[in-house]
């Protein structure tokens, strides 16, 4: 599957440093607004210790993990939705990504300009909202006009017409659109739309290494996940034995880039199912709620379109037991048809006819 996040914040944010530190790859992050004037996109791998589990039992030749592509977007000011600085270059680019993560600066260097002239996350979060929110309006605006035009003729259009007048509404009350009570079918009806503020969204608090992680506030209910994005593009550099001396140091366990990597993922409404065998243990993307044919169509469409049956392990069983051969033994090795939810973590052999 190719899903995308962007990575957004104000100039100066630290959004190229988190996104270098995320692809271990060298991008621009200079001392001046608009530094990152194109976007930079990159491949980063799931972090997933099952995988190193399953390959402990089969002794594969590789091990594949999960993977899921980050977009380094350029920084926003205000008056973005109207074209200045980068303005338009920035919501092109945010409306082409699946979900976002907003970095946003907690971190005091009187070396790094502010493009606002000073620290305040509070003002710099409700500048990137209120230029999604009035990007957003631009376009319910222009879609209100085409639909009322063509809903005289053709009446089908008339429930699509009415949740896009609420949503003018909701957005002209600065809110983001995501936070406006719909039904599902009323969701169907503005996808096309393919609103910013619609998009799913995590917080990341960059923070200097001497600042306090506790306490930060919910924005839009979310907890902002405390980043030392510096302190982690420094660690993406350093050989696996240095980067854990280092973060004995610091006082952590693991890098907080793993975290922020799977909850990316799971914002996607992601998750893996795996394939274990003597060539490759491998972690497959798919929806939550992917039934077994599409979960097979993700290795190859013939899987999909020749599905016969699904046979599952559970990850815990399938590493308890020893393996596939241990689960059949035992009876926890069970052939589920065409209607079987794929659940995160199983471990799946498909019969398929070519």
């Amino acid at each position: 599957m190719s899903l995308s996040i962007g990575i957004v914040g104000m100039p100066n944010s630290g959004k190229s440093t988190l996104f270098t530190a995320l692809t271990r790859a060298k991008t621009e992050t200079s001392n001046y607004p608009y530094a990152t004037v194109d976007s930079h996109s990159g491949i980063v791998s799931v972090p997933d210790g099952r995988l190193e589990g399953l390959a402990q039992i089969v002794n594969p030749k590789k091990v594949v993990p999960a993977t899921v592509e980050f977009i380094d977007i350029a920084g926003l000011a205000r008056g973005a939705n109207e074209g200045t600085g980068l303005g338009n270059k920035f919501l092109a680019t945010i409306r082409e990504t699946d979900a976002l993560i907003e970095v946003v600066r907690y971190f005091e260097d009187e070396n790094v300009v502010h493009v606002d002239g000073s620290i305040d996350p509070a003002r710099d979060m409700e500048t990137l909202r209120l230029e999604l929110v009035f990007a957003d309006m631009d376009t319910v605006e222009r879609a209100i006009e085409r639909l009322a035009r063509e809903a005289k003729k053709d009446k089908t259009l008339e429930p699509k017409l009415e949740v896009v007048k609420r949503l003018a509404q909701h957005l002209e009350e600065g809110q983001r659109a995501s936070t406006m009570e719909m039904t599902d079918e009323e969701r169907d009806l503005i996808y096309d739309l393919h609103l910013l503020t619609a998009k799913p969204m995590l917080y990341v608090a960059n923070i200097g290494e001497d600042q306090d992680v506790d306490g930060l506030s919910e924005i839009d209910g979310i907890a902002p996940i405390p980043i030392y994005a510096k302190v982690e593009c420094d660690l993406a550099e350093l050989e696996r034995d240095e980067a854990a001396e280092y973060l004995e140091e610091l006082g952590l366990d693991k890098p907080s880039l793993d975290k922020l990597i799977l909850q990316a993922y799971h914002l996607l409404g992601l998750q893996s199912y795996f394939t274990a065998g003597e060539m490759e243990v491998k972690a497959w993307t798919i929806p939550v709620g992917a039934k077994a044919p599409q979960a097979a169509g993700v290795i190859h469409s013939d899987f999909e379109r020749g599905f016969i049956k699904a046979e599952v392990v559970e990850y815990d069983d399938f590493v308890e037991l020893g393996g596939e051969k241990g689960a059949r033994e035992v009876g926890k090795l069970r052939l589920e048809g065409k209607d079987y939810i794929v659940k995160d973590g199983d471990v799946v052999h498909f019969r398929f006819n070519v």
